[in-house]
């Protein structure tokens, strides 16, 4: 496989590990928690969800030929919270995250080095693409501790849990070596 095919199938599995541990913090809460905001300079889950969102689909809509700050996206409304269920979050939630993969899920690697706008600034596809790769995960990291904040009740950790190192890298050293991919109902969700 070519470096820039490669590079594409990493990206692909980064984005939707932060995607999966966004919704498996947000699984953790009651439907509640979601709108929960502690002062006015804070944002409730529901409003990064909703920026998050916003982002993917003025970034990610026709990308290659628009710029990426659409006409249409009004950010500062992404920071007013209108959404009034849980279901209404998470359709905001998968829509972006369709919009941003269906994107990434048609590029082609020698698309990689084409020049893109955001702002009437020049990226090539692959800075774009790193642009967002911190961009979503640094939101993601606010869900994930905001939701572990707001849970009432013990927390089912994301990654190793706390004083389990130990018990953890035993178990994968006692293991043979191995390429960590995601399952096929995962990568189909690519397509």
């Amino acid at each position: 496989m070519e470096a820039t095919e490669s590079y594409l199938e990493s990206v692909k599995k980064q984005f939707l590990y932060y995607k999966m541990l966004g919704e498996k913090a947000m699984d953790q809460l009651e439907p509640n928690q979601l709108f929960v905001s502690i002062n006015e300079d804070t944002n409730s889950i529901t409003t990064i969800i909703k920026h998050i969102s916003g982002n993917m689909l003025s970034r990610w809509t026709d990308f290659l030929t628009t710029d990426g700050e659409k006409e249409w996206r009004n950010r500062d409304a992404e920071f007013e919270n209108d959404l009034q269920s849980k279901e209404e979050v998470l359709e905001a939630w998968n829509k972006g995250w369709d919009c941003f993969l269906g994107a990434l899920n048609n590029l082609k690697a020698d698309q990689l080095s084409d020049i893109i706008y955001i702002r009437n600034e020049g990226h090539t596809v692959i800075e774009a693409i790193n642009r967002q790769l911190a961009h979503y995960p640094y939101h993601i990291g606010q869900i994930v501790f905001y939701a572990k904040q707001l849970k009432n009740s013990s927390w089912d950790s994301l990654s190793i849990p706390r004083n389990k190192s130990g018990n953890y890298n035993a178990e994968k050293f006692a293991k043979e070596k191995e390429i960590k991919n995601f399952t096929d109902d995962e990568l189909k969700r690519l397509k």
